[in-house]
């Protein structure tokens, strides 16, 4: 038995108190809507306390669909984000929730976090979209974090995103979703996809080859708007905040702004103006020498890799409920027509 709660049930007034460093004399658990957290279990506890400290924390537990938990454990994401927050946190600009407690049993990949709340900020909608403005900030945060650890700087050792098990857990989640794509989701496959079933999975371990030569920088790798939140900050700008760090690793800076513009924004603010040259500008403000042209060749190929990230969410993963389901035709829709765009299933 672990030392600490792995399931809401088992929380506690007492335990609360221990964790958080103050006293809790009791606390009532929120549990968010439809399409809250695919990989984990993300809950608000409203607390109870005679201090004058935040009356609510965000709870994390590992998620209760087996098959989820599975794939959360195959990548060791659970370790990833407890690891971020003990060791990565402090030497990352970019803004994310505070970590109040984080703990871990390594074997059975139990944990538990508790975070921030930043109920104060709007949550991003995948399904919904974003504006150009909000795109812009999301761009402009990553340019920055990106470029305190470019080429690893100011980061411990870290996992590339390009490591055996990914390939292979890659391959096998697109070889697995790609069927149950096709036949659920076949509307949205554009017909310059149509050969990725059989091309892709001899293309991954090449397309990750090309993504984490230098230069490699700190990822998020699940920069998505279901993750990212909003607020207002001075001078009338965009303030953003990032969640779910579970699976944060090393690789091309274009991995988790392709993620970004190709899944979570819409297709009419994208063919508005070119967000992913305003992207480079800001990267290279912060002193970064890097070549345009390069950067999209990367986000090509990046982009590309990442359509398997649709495949695998879309065709493999519990969705449970009728936004889930939105959520997968959305990134998969999403993704195919922004390769089909820029021709990028040439590269299979």
């Amino acid at each position: 038995m672990s030392a600490f709660p792995t399931h809401p049930d088992h929380l506690s007034a007492d335990w609360l108190s221990s964790a958080l460093s103050r006293p809790i004399s009791d606390f009532t658990v929120e549990y968010l809507g439809e399409g809250a957290g695919l990989l984990a279990w993300v809950m608000r506890l409203q607390l109870v306390s005679s201090d004058d400290g935040a009356q609510s924390v965000m709870a994390k537990f590992p998620s209760p669909s087996p098959e989820n938990r599975a794939v959360a454990s195959s990548f060791e994401m659970y370790q990833r984000e407890v690891d971020f927050y003990r060791n990565i946190e402090p030497h990352v600009s970019i803004r994310n929730p505070k970590c109040l407690y984080a703990e871990i049993e390594p074997t059975s990949a139990d944990f538990v976090l508790l975070l921030e709340d930043l109920g104060h900020m709007r949550i991003g909608d995948q399904v919904a979209g974003c504006t150009a403005e909000e795109a812009r900030a999301v761009l402009h945060s990553l340019a920055g974090m990106q470029a305190s650890t470019w080429r690893g700087k100011n980061l411990p050792e870290m996992t590339s995103q390009n490591n055996e098990k990914q390939i292979q857990g890659m391959i096998a989640g697109f070889e697995a979703g790609w069927p149950v794509v096709s036949n659920r989701f076949g509307d949205v496959i554009p017909a310059s996809a149509k050969g990725i079933g059989e091309l892709m999975p001899g293309a991954v371990a090449r397309l990750l080859e090309t993504m984490c030569v230098d230069p490699i920088c700190l990822s998020h790798a699940d920069m998505r708007l279901d993750n990212i939140f909003f607020g207002e900050a001075p001078e009338g700008k965009i303030e953003v905040a990032i969640v779910d760090w579970q699976s944060v690793c090393t690789s091309a800076p274009e991995q988790d702004v392709a993620y970004f513009l190709t899944q979570s924004v819409p297709r009419d603010v994208l063919a508005r103006e070119d967000l992913l040259a305003d992207y480079h500008a800001e990267l290279t403000r912060h002193g970064v020498e890097y070549d345009l042209k390069t950067c999209r060749e990367r986000f090509r190929a990046s982009a590309l890799y990442l359509s398997c990230y649709a495949v695998t969410i879309a065709g493999t993963l519990d969705l449970q409920n009728e936004r889930g389901t939105r959520l997968a035709r959305t990134l998969l829709g999403n993704s195919l027509a922004a390769l089909d765009e820029m021709d990028a299933f040439e590269l299979l």
